[in-house]
């Protein structure tokens, strides 16, 4: 009895511990920017309409970052989620136009993304190719793929042309009558925490798109399978050392292509949500490159669900901003250097003196930056998300910890 009680109360106790981390630090967060709103005078901020947008821009980033994590994880580097999101998008078109729902098109795009994983599992795992040969292919063969497939097939459908098939209907929006109301009146009141606070609320329970409700929901389904499963424990055993996993009776090549068929099915998820939540249908090029953002915010986030979701929400919130006011970008800059001035202070709190140089360097360049200026070029702006995806990676590449065996080439037998 002891034994079977100790066991559960840990697990509690660590989730306890890990969910009130995680509370501090958003609510510091959320004080950090209340503070750059009120002195910036710059609502924009974190107004409902910037995180609404900013939600809408992290979902496709946050299903190729869910997807590398499942590759990755079992030892296989797919730098192909660009040519499987974009697969995605064509999917998604096609299979919502013919069957009328926006559903059956996210389980198209799915399944084309699938294809595209599958192709690269038979190249890395099968035959040993070089991951980042076959995943640099999979993105030409996506892209080339979906070019012929819309200039054959879409210019023969009503609101379509060989680059483009509009007015598709995505999934359903949802609003929570009287919470919404309530928290958009909270919020247009600007007060400190209280406002930004609402802004959020106001964000997830107004107008959401179902399907980012379902993307969320996934990183809490990986989480659980990865880390909480025998399943995942099997798999991630194949990405740390998978000679030893294959000694303790693991068949190492079913789990790599399990991992990257749901890698690939994730990416073309994330593509198939710019086709029907992001716009109202497919255009050539959509992905604009999300799934290499995506391949950085999982770096960013040290292989972990909580970590690459935090990395894709800072993608997204940046993407979002470029696309209102340029004084929001300009705000941008002070919430940045404050940021850095606070990891400063940590890193010199744990005795990491030369990190917090670094940071506390850069914290003070784009203080300065903000003080002596009074906007910020509008070319700069589109380059926002992109620039700070290097600046984040630069700064976070001292306590990445990549799988140990992760893009190695494996051979059954090789354990003797």
């Amino acid at each position: 009895m002891t034994t079977t009680n100790t066991a559960p109360s840990a697990a509690a106790g660590i989730i306890a511990k890990l969910t009130r981390g995680w509370f501090y630090l958003a609510l510091v967060g959320i004080a950090i920017v209340s503070l750059v709103r009120i002195v910036t005078d710059t609502n924009d901020l974190d107004s409902a309409g910037t995180i609404r947008a900013a939600i809408i821009a992290t979902c496709p980033i946050l299903m190729a970052a869910l997807g590398g994590l499942w590759a990755e994880r079992a030892g296989v580097v797919n730098i192909g989620l660009e040519g499987q999101m974009i697969l995605g998008t064509w999917g998604a078109a096609f299979f919502t136009y013919h069957s009328g729902s926006a559903w059956v098109g996210v389980l198209g795009a799915a399944l084309l993304g699938l294809i595209g994983g599958l192709l690269h599992a038979v190249a890395t795992v099968t035959f040993g190719v070089d991951h980042i040969v076959s995943g640099v292919a999979i993105n030409l063969i996506g892209a080339g793929a979906a070019t012929y497939l819309a200039e054959a097939i879409f210019p023969d459908y009503k609101g379509g042309g060989p680059r483009q098939l509009v007015g598709l209907e995505g999934p359903a929006n949802i609003t929570i009558p009287g919470v919404s109301d309530a928290a958009l009146n909270v919020a247009a009141h600007h007060w400190f925490f209280v406002s930004d606070v609402a802004s959020v609320v106001a964000a997830l329970t107004t107008n959401i798109s179902s399907l980012s409700l379902v993307v969320f929901a996934l990183v809490a389904v990986s989480a659980v399978v990865l880390w909480r499963t025998a399943f995942g424990l099997r798999l991630r055993s194949c990405g740390e050392n998978p000679q030893a996993a294959e000694t303790l009776g693991v068949n190492v090549y079913l789990y790599k292509y399990i991992a990257v068929l749901v890698s690939g099915a994730l990416a073309g998820i994330g593509g198939g949500f710019l086709a029907l939540v992001s716009s109202s249908g497919y255009s050539a090029n959509q992905t604009g490159g999300r799934g290499y953002i995506g391949l950085a915010a999982m770096i960013f986030g040290n292989w972990r669900p909580g970590g690459l979701l935090a990395g894709a929400l800072t993608f997204g919130y940046t993407d979002s901003l470029r696309l209102r006011d340029t004084a929001a970008v300009h705000a941008l800059l002070l919430l940045v250097a404050l940021g850095l001035l606070v990891l400063a202070a940590l890193r010199v709190s744990r005795k990491q003196i030369e990190s917090a140089i670094v940071m506390g360097s850069f914290g003070i360049a784009i203080l300065a930056w903000f003080l002596l200026t009074d906007s910020v070029p509008r070319q700069f702006t589109v380059m926002t998300p992109y620039v700070t995806t290097l600046f984040v990676l630069g700064l976070g590449a001292q306590r990445l910890r990549m799988p140990a065996a992760d893009g190695q080439r494996y051979r059954r037998g090789e354990a003797g």
